[in-house]
């Protein structure tokens, strides 16, 4: 039986809660996203924070795509999934001396500097080792993303990256600074940004922004927009890839580039999300006093961005074809915010059904926990199961 993408009688075999992915849509992602930034030369490092799964990280490395990392581990997981270390950029407002060594020691593409101490610190671990470091400066451009608080990263309020009011100085010291190579200027805005011309607001403060840099004679080889595009959690199965295009073409359209000049996206959700599904068990179904609750064996601690972000997953119950019921689906850990849904209409659900979490393959198995001392969710595939 299979319902949607979903092969049920395979899954009914599998101890729940886990995270299932469809390989054939990440691999039809991977393939557009390539074709749309070809057309114009940009680069793509896929954002890793969104998802570590080594399986995933290696199929994405076999497309030649690069790698945005914003830790020193996740600069491991880079190189061994088999990122080449040209392909690495680094970012992170609070690097360790530990992790920049390593990025050093790997001699990866650039590190995104996001603050005065870190441009004084890398220069003098790259002198020790005598090596020059290359380098973008992560610029907050003071714009609004219109998205959730705490995925907005390029206002004033927020910790990421160099104001617009400290930037003439931090020029200046790079001057001074022998040991690191400024290729670049570097922003993200923000994560889940639906509308495309949310990014419209960037692209002229980086006009703005090419145009003080060559007034002070610097020549940028690299910019780099980040990443941000959002996906549809509405309604998966209708839009299963995002609007590539016309996210690409907005900033071919946007950036006023110099001769030479290449662009850099790092891109993590819009290629990853809509092809993983957790996947959980009925446990119970409980009447209460004025609701229905269903709770399955999956909990915030395998997937947390409802409980954290009051983020919407379309669930779905793959083992029922009854009348619509509504439903609150709960999880089992002890805290009230451990909801996914509140009345949320669900075929009839009873216990031993499985239910899916869509678009869970982004901040989904890279954000579990071992909270009530549970088990991290195992991971499946489409095309190995």
């Amino acid at each position: 039986m299979t319902k949607g993408n979903f092969p049920v009688d395979k899954l009914k075999g599998i101890e729940t809660p886990f995270y299932y992915y469809d390989t054939d849509l990440l691999k039809r992602t991977l393939k557009i996203v390539k074709e749309e930034t070809k057309k114009y030369g940009f680069i793509q490092h896929y954002a890793i924070k969104a998802n570590a799964n080594r399986r995933i990280l290696e199929l994405i490395a076999s497309e030649g795509f690069g790698a945005d990392c914003v830790s020193g581990n996740e600069v491991k997981a880079a190189i061994t999934a088999g990122f080449p270390a040209s392909k690495i950029v680094f970012a992170g407002v609070g690097k360790t001396d530990k992790e920049i060594n390593l990025a050093l020691d790997l001699n990866i593409f650039c590190f995104n500097v996001e603050s005065m101490p870190e441009l004084v610190v890398l220069n003098e671990l790259a002198a020790k080792k005598g090596k020059t470091a290359q380098v973008a400066l992560r610029i907050n451009p003071n714009v609004d993303a219109h998205t959730h608080e705490y995925i907005t990263t390029g206002l004033n309020e927020n910790k990421f990256g160099f104001s617009m009011a400290h930037l003439d100085n931090a020029i200046e010291v790079l001057k001074s600074l022998k040991n690191l190579k400024l290729i670049g200027i570097h922003f993200h805005i923000g994560s889940q940004i639906e509308d495309v011309h949310t990014f419209d607001p960037l692209c002229d403060r980086i006009n703005e922004l090419q145009d003080l840099f060559e007034a002070k004679g610097m020549k940028l080889e690299n910019i780099n927009v980040g990443g941000g595009f959002g996906i549809d959690y509405e309604d998966p199965d209708a839009n299963p890839i995002s609007d590539f295009q016309r996210y690409f073409e907005l900033f071919h359209k946007g950036l006023k580039l110099r001769d030479g000049q290449v662009v850099h996206f790092e891109l993590g959700r819009a290629i990853v999300a809509q092809c993983g599904s957790l996947v959980t068990k009925v446990t119970y179904v409980k009447h209460g006093e004025s609701k229905t609750f269903v709770i399955v064996d999956a909990g915030m601690t395998d997937l947390i961005r409802p409980a954290l972000y009051q983020a919407y997953h379309k669930v779905e119950n793959i083992s029922s074809d009854l009348p619509i019921q509504k439903y609150d689906v709960v999880g089992p850990i002890c805290e009230s915010s451990d909801v996914f849904v509140k009345d949320y209409e669900l075929n009839e659900s009873k216990r031993g059904d499985l239910l899916v979490l869509r678009s869970a393959g982004a901040y989904g198995e890279i954000m579990a926990s071992q909270y009530n001392c549970r088990d991290i969710p195992k991971s499946y595939f489409s095309d190995k199961i």
